[in-house]
């Protein structure tokens, strides 16, 4: 990883860990808390990175101030106020810490949960107010209920299996998880209006997008099972604050335990006051583990985005997360990406992405944006990400087109990249895990690919590898690795020098006026 000082600017705390890990990476880490809408947009410029927790909100305006901006890191997992849209307009990658929270937030669950069921926060108020009231505050158990779970991701797993171990039956509506999946999870699948007029209980793990706002409406809540009680520790607007405070009162619904609000900081709610409610002020991530694991979390994220390399938590890449089989192929293509970038004359039509081996099974999308960010941040006016790799390829007219080749005769992973009349093609060795180029333009080689490279092709003639050695020699150049590939009859051959350091334009001609050398090729990703 190649780190170079970056200013980051934090405008909400996080843990300690976090920051002192981005400082030992060699970054300035500039705290700042409590900014403004407008001292934000004057402090921003100047900064690589923006950490941010659910307070500061990263508009267009905010975006469009910091020039410099690489990466925004939410420490959490919501991003209701950040301007994704925007962001990817602008190439600056988006990340999130959507683990650190989930225990915590599966926990504050099952504690509404049960504090709904049991009116403790009420019986508390009652009995600390002068009042012994036990009759009043009957519950209800948890055993033999049915709890719906509304959407199936990490939390909501979680959430289901706390609640399976106390003696509930699960359904779930997440239309993103096959029944298959379910059932293995011994959760029955519904669909939504099912799911409501079945279960006794319901709990909210959805992310908040344009169709989850109002999901839960006045509509849907006609038709639950009556006595239902819900609990949203998800996002606000989810649920018709309103339309259940309604129901509740005409007691269509039995209570309801809310997290999370339409607008917050939240102090008037439709909910507020409504026998049967308990409510907190967004607590779910609020635990001394949750803060330090987003904070650590998001210090790792913006690093990994500020060294190009693989970011396993941005939000705004077109692309899945990468596998375990993926990721060690990533650097690779990106260095592909590069090396193509000075075998072209100019930007070519079209890049054929082609996958062999083990790669070929898996989603290869992300080694695709790693090669275009390759081949992109060698030719394009402006600094190329994970995030705009393929904006910037199709602004200019480059078509990416991905294949995989089913090829068992294959290595265990190969990465080929065709375009503009030139081939490059690359593996991983199983020797010592290190890169290896193994095609060039229809030459069969094996080389270590160094930062400092010479292309040369030659006529097949005997003593050119002296020529290309004595050259560098005189300039005083050490030839590191070299290998000559194969030639087929009627081609020309073709040597690969890696080299201790850049060839200067003057060694280059120097070769280039030997009536035996076709053409030379200088390449330096350093």
């Amino acid at each position: 990883m190649i780190v170079v000082m970056s200013r980051i600017l934090v405008t909400e705390k996080i843990a300690e860990a976090g920051l002192e890990s981005l400082r030992e990476a060699g970054h300035e880490v500039d705290v700042q808390l409590g900014l403004g809408p407008e001292e934000l947009v004057a402090t921003v410029p100047g900064a690589s990175a923006l950490i941010i927790r659910s307070s500061t909100r990263v508009t267009a305006e905010v975006l469009s101030a910091g020039t410099d901006l690489t990466v925004v890191g939410r420490a959490g997992i919501g991003l209701d106020n950040v301007d994704v849209a925007a962001a990817t307009d602008r190439g600056v990658m988006v990340v999130n810490a959507p683990q650190a929270n989930t225990l915590s937030a599966a926990e504050h669950t099952m504690a509404l949960l049960l504090a709904q069921a049991r009116n403790v926060p009420q019986a508390h108020a009652a009995l600390t107010g002068g009042r012994w009231e036990r009759s009043k505050w009957e519950g209800v158990e948890l055993s033999n209920k049915t709890l719906g779970v509304i959407g199936l991701g990490r939390i909501g797993k979680l959430v289901a299996h706390r609640a399976a171990a106390f003696g509930m039956k699960i359904v779930a509506y997440d239309p993103f998880v096959s029944a298959e999946v379910a059932r293995k999870l011994g959760i029955e699948l519904l669909d939504l209006r099912e799911l409501m007029a079945t279960a006794d209980f319901v709990t909210i793990h959805v992310a908040k997008t344009p169709d989850t706002i109002g999901l839960i409406g006045k509509e849907l809540l006609v038709g639950v099972k009556p006595g239902l009680r819900l609990v949203n520790v998800a996002r606000g607007g989810i649920v018709d604050e309103a339309a259940l405070a309604e129901a509740i009162r005409e007691e269509r619904v039995a209570g309801a335990a809310f997290d999370v609000f339409e607008t917050e900081p939240c102090v008037d709610s439709p909910l507020f006051g409504v026998p049967g409610v308990v409510v907190t002020p967004h607590l779910g991530a609020s635990t001394r583990e949750a803060q330090d694991k987003a904070g650590i979390t998001i210090a790792e994220q913006v690093l990994l985005a500020l060294a190009g390399d693989f970011v396993p938590f941005a939000v705004n890449v077109d692309a899945s997360e990468a596998s375990e089989t993926l990721k060690p192929f990533l650097p690779l293509a990106e260095r592909l990406g590069s090396i193509f970038a000075f075998l072209v004359d100019g930007l070519p039509d079209s890049l054929d992405v082609e996958f062999r081996g083990d790669v070929a099974g898996v989603d290869t999308r992300y080694a695709v944006l790693a090669a275009v960010k390759g081949l992109m941040a060698r030719v394009a006016d402006q600094p190329a990400s994970f995030v705009n790799a393929l904006a910037l390829a199709g602004e200019r007219g480059l078509e990416v087109r991905t294949i995989t080749v089913d090829d068992a005769k294959s290595r265990a992973g190969i990465i080929a990249l065709r375009g503009g009349g030139h081939s490059l093609t690359g593996t991983i060795s199983s020797l010592d895990g290190g890169f290896r180029l193994i095609g060039l333009d229809g030459h069969s080689l094996e080389i270590r690919p160094g930062r400092n490279m010479l292309v040369v092709r030659n006529d097949d003639t005997p003593g050119m590898v002296g020529v290309v050695g004595s050259a560098l020699g005189d300039a005083g150049i050490n030839i590191s690795n070299m290998h000559i590939g194969e030639t087929a009859e009627g081609v020309a051959a073709l040597m690969v020098v890696a080299t201790a350091g850049p060839v200067p334009p003057a060694v280059q001609d120097v070769l280039c006026s030997n009536p035996h050398i076709q053409s030379v090729k200088a390449i330096d990703l350093s």
